[in-house]
């Protein structure tokens, strides 16, 4: 049986992701071991997982991963106060699929949407 996903998305730089994943968006690092080029951050039951890609082009990114979350309005005003930027076209909306969700771009232009059912 299916009991977790830890989706794994392309770094340019651990320090960079590091530093936006904990200091915007109240991740923890929870890496077990400090690998070079592996990166483990996580909130409440989510983990994320990072592997380093030196010469990726965030404008040639595609790495999107969805959260959904028991309360996006309370999760999208915790990140607005932290002045983590949400994507132009990712503001809060409930969409016609019945879902409120919201959009943001990591440094490497990883897409994170974070969603609730309405």
């Amino acid at each position: 049986m299916l009991i977790q996903a830890n989706p794994k998305l392309p770094m340019r730089s651990k320090t960079a992701t590091r530093e936006y994943y904990t200091q915007q968006l109240g991740f923890t690092d929870v890496s077990a071991a400090d690998y070079d080029g592996y990166l483990i951050v996580e909130k409440d039951n989510i983990q994320l997982h990072f592997f380093i890609h030196p010469t990726l082009d965030p404008k040639e990114n595609y790495g999107q991963v969805y959260i959904r979350t028991n309360d996006v309005v309370s999760l999208y005003e915790a990140l607005q106060s932290r002045n983590a930027a949400i994507h132009p076209g990712g503001q809060l909306t409930t969409q016609p699929w019945g879902q409120k969700e919201f959009s943001l771009l990591d440094p490497d232009h990883n897409l994170l949407t974070f969603g609730q059912s309405v």
